[in-house]
């Protein structure tokens, strides 16, 4: 009789050691499967309740500082509690583990449980003496429920450190539904899910550190890239804006070729960070080429220069027109007076008209025809006297930059600006992306490229292109064209920007589809709303 008393305990014992190990495994997977750390702690307590049969607990988490500790998961069964997690936040402050004076807050059960790293196990809590009790009380009583008996549990990480409490409230009995005391079982099970929940929960705050770093270095570049011109000041965020914009299009469209197309909450996250890193090269290019407003601007408009020269002509004609004046009266030839005088004038005017037209091709615009070069470089050949030297009223240099056809930068310059995308490239490269981000090098490398193979910096094909990088090119020339702080260029309404980008539709440089989408969907007018100047939305 007494060995089947033995045996049927021993098979008991092992049953619920069974148990124990297949719920251990259970919750192990579950936690280390979740990486959202409000999702995570939830779980942690649901566990907890459910593992102990308790019918309330609450979930504490160690502020940054350590002299507190913040209800992060409340939980109650019976009264239909689910606070904090997923829930709604808690707005309770937070559990003080020190008083005003410095010493141990250790009147409170679960303040002492983490300061003293120790378990705490209480069969009935309205009889207990070593504790304060007042606020559960309280609770109590405006609740109708009635605490009984409590389980209070440090969590501990990996290097020992209590990174919290876990609280639980009244067990339930099975059989009977009566509140009963928590067992030994209860705190050897507790134990275990409490220190696998520490490990997960530091691992789950780290990952979550480690992503905003990430995300604050990512929008401090970015600011930096916008911050190092007063002309392009907003840029990278617009791109994104835009890129955005049309990756959220794409998702809600159910037909045509993109119907395919759903990005899910990762690859939108990838593309967004390729558009806020996408002209990180330009930390590496110089001021004064980003900056550069007129032809002639280096750290100042040298157009100033050529007008002080001008000056100089000017006085050369008028002292020439005195000499001769006072010659014809010498001479008793005071009849030419008027034809000097009229000389005097046609050239000053002719000087005035010079001067304004330098003024004119400074600014740089669209394109300056074959004419106007002409004009530019009749007017380069003349010549002053300067520091006693004779010297070209406009300087090779001068004449140079004049000479650009479309824009404000040289042939030199320009390579300079595209470079930067090649210093994207090499420099997102270096960068150990982790496997969710990993293709931001190549989205962000590849927004000046062209589907025809005429872009840089590898000069890619259409079909080596994706539709990410397409986004991404599409985006960031829509922006330059409305942009109204370009210093080179008036911003363009939204048909003038179409038109232009229409015209690289037909040129083999955008993708049509794209543009066609981009159109039609009228995500155009969706930023124009948001970003630009009232006169400029004329569609």
């Amino acid at each position: 009789m007494k060995n089947n008393e033995s045996l049927e305990e021993l098979s008991e014992l092992l049953y619920k050691q069974r148990e124990h190990i297949h719920k251990m495994h259970i919750i192990g997977t579950a936690l280390s499967a979740e990486n959202n750390l409000d999702k995570l702690l939830e779980m942690i307590l649901t566990h907890a309740k459910e593992s102990t049969n308790s019918d309330a607990g609450t979930l504490y988490l160690m502020s940054a500082d350590e002299k507190s500790m913040n209800f992060s998961v409340v939980q109650t069964t019976s009264l239909h509690i689910m606070m904090g997690g997923t829930n709604d936040k808690i707005s309770w402050p937070p559990l003080e583990l020190y008083h005003k004076d410095g010493s141990k807050n250790l009147e409170m059960v679960a303040a002492t449980s983490a300061l003293e790293d120790k378990i705490i196990n209480i069969e009935d809590v309205y009889e207990a003496k070593e504790f304060n009790f007042e606020g559960t009380k309280k609770f109590d009583e405006g609740t109708g429920f009635c605490s009984k008996s409590m389980l209070v549990i440090p969590m501990k990480n990996y290097e020992k450190e209590i990174i919290g409490v876990c609280q639980l409230i009244n067990k339930v009995d099975e059989k009977t539904g009566e509140v009963i005391s928590f067992t030994e079982d209860d705190v050897e099970l507790l134990s275990a899910l409490a220190s696998q929940a520490a490990v997960t929960i530091t691992n789950a705050k780290l990952i979550r550190d480690l992503r905003l770093l990430l995300e604050s270095f990512i929008k401090s570049i970015a600011s930096a890239i916008d911050a190092k011109s007063l002309y392009t000041g907003g840029h990278v965020r617009k791109v994104a804006e835009i890129t955005m914009l049309i990756a959220e299009e794409l998702n809600k469209n159910d037909d045509g070729k993109y119907k395919q197309v759903n990005y899910n909450h990762d690859q939108l996250n990838e593309l967004r960070i390729s558009a806020l890193m996408h002209d990180i090269g330009k930390i590496t290019t110089p001021e004064y080429v980003v900056d550069k407003s007129t032809k002639l601007e280096t750290i100042f408009d040298r157009i100033e220069v050529i007008k002080v020269r001008y000056e100089i002509l000017k006085r050369d004609a008028k002292i020439k027109f005195l000499e001769k004046k006072i010659e014809l009266y010498e001479t008793n030839q005071t009849q030419y007076l008027s034809t000097i005088e009229e000389n005097l004038e046609k050239e000053l005017l002719n000087y005035d008209k010079e001067i304004s037209f330098l003024e004119e091709i400074n600014i740089g615009g669209e394109f300056m025809s074959n004419d106007k070069l002409t004009y530019l470089e009749e007017i380069a050949k003349q010549m002053i006297i300067e520091d006693g030297k004779k010297v070209q009223i406009i300087s090779q240099n001068e004449l140079e930059n004049l000479s650009i056809k479309k824009g404000t930068l040289t042939e030199d310059e320009r390579q300079i600006i595209n470079n930067h995308a090649t210093v994207s490239l090499d420099m997102l490269n270096k960068l150990p992306f982790p496997k969710k981000l990993r293709r931001v090098p190549e989205i962000a490398g590849a927004h000046h490229e062209k589907l025809n193979g005429k872009g840089y910096p590898k000069g890619l094909t259409a079909e080596e292109l994706s539709l990410e990088s397409r986004i991404l090119a599409l985006s960031d020339i829509f922006e330059a064209l409305t942009a109204s702080d370009r210093p080179y260029k008036d911003a363009k309404t939204l048909k003038e920007a179409m038109k232009i980008i229409n015209f690289m539709v037909k040129d083999g440089e955008l993708d049509e589809d794209l543009v066609e989408f981009f159109y039609n969907k009228k995500i155009h007018l969706k930023y124009a709303k948001q970003e630009l100047r009232e006169e400029q939305i004329d569609i």
